[in-house]
């Protein structure tokens, strides 16, 4: 499967791979893109059953490992040996896997909002019963509406609902294939992927978890996280849930940008 990649900024200077979350696409990376390109060449990639490639026609399995060669597809794609890496929840889970099964491909990780997938088999399962009955619900009339409304009422996502583009991010989900959504859920879901609970400490490059702070939720996860990885750093973005990019994307490309240039 050839995954489709958006590209912003000179080729010449350092890389920057973006990939975005569920119900997301490419083109949800534009506002970070604008400010980054100037220092990064910044791609963002729509992932198995997003943006355009919600199009693509019956291939292999969805799978992690199977997304994860992909996505390094577009790295020898475009020729580049090694870059920058920031995945936002779902991506974030792909970004780790990535860290792991590539990692002579990435200079440092930017994790948003994202998790290790759940350490007990009993966790797994339930997850794909919930996430089953989500795709589910996205196949049937209550997609796009009422489901998006109540989708961003998770409390992970705090306040961000009263965002003043809100209603633009709403109109931006109600676009997708609502058949392809579910596959993505069947089969990338956070029950479907592995545990990489245990492999955390075999990462070596530098990785910095970016976690809004009404994400109750997440902020556990990432402490769990750098207890089990003492090379891990946090930074917690003020007044933000789940999607910090979103919500302040200004801030989060600063915090990119400046990890991104330590030496």
């Amino acid at each position: 499967m050839k995954l489709p990649d958006q590209c912003y900024g000179n080729p010449e200077l350092p890389a920057l791979l973006m990939l975005h979350g569920f119900m997301g696409a490419a083109s949800d990376w534009e506002a970070i893109a604008a400010v980054l390109s100037e220092r990064f060449y910044c791609i963002a990639i729509d992932l198995p059953g997003h943006g355009l490639s919600a199009e693509e026609p019956e291939s292999l399995p969805w799978s992690m490992e199977n997304t994860a060669r992909w996505v390094i597809d577009v790295l020898d794609q475009r020729g580049l040996p090694q870059a920058n890496l920031l995945g936002y929840s779902m991506g974030g889970r792909l970004a780790l896997f990535l860290a792991l099964a590539y990692p002579q491909r990435w200079k440092r990780l930017i994790l948003e909002s994202a998790s290790p997938g759940l350490a007990q088999a009993k966790e797994r399962r339930e997850r794909r019963s919930q996430d089953e009955h989500l795709a589910q619900r996205i196949l049937s009339a209550d997609w796009p509406h009422p489901l998006l409304e109540q989708w961003y009422q998770n409390p992970i996502f705090g306040d961000i609902s009263r965002h003043p583009h809100f209603s633009r991010l709403l109109q931006q989900r109600a676009q997708n294939n609502p058949k392809a959504l579910a596959r993505s859920l069947r089969e990338m879901g956070t029950g479907q992927q592995p545990s990489l609970w245990p492999r955390l400490t075999e990462i070596k490059l530098p990785l910095l978890l970016v976690i809004g702070e009404k994400d109750v939720k997440f902020e556990a996860i990432s402490t769990r996280m750098a207890a089990a990885n003492p090379a891990f750093r946090k930074k917690i973005v003020p007044g933000c849930g789940h999607n910090c990019h979103f919500e302040r994307p200004g801030e989060f490309a600063g915090i990119v940008s400046d990890f991104c240039r330590e030496n």
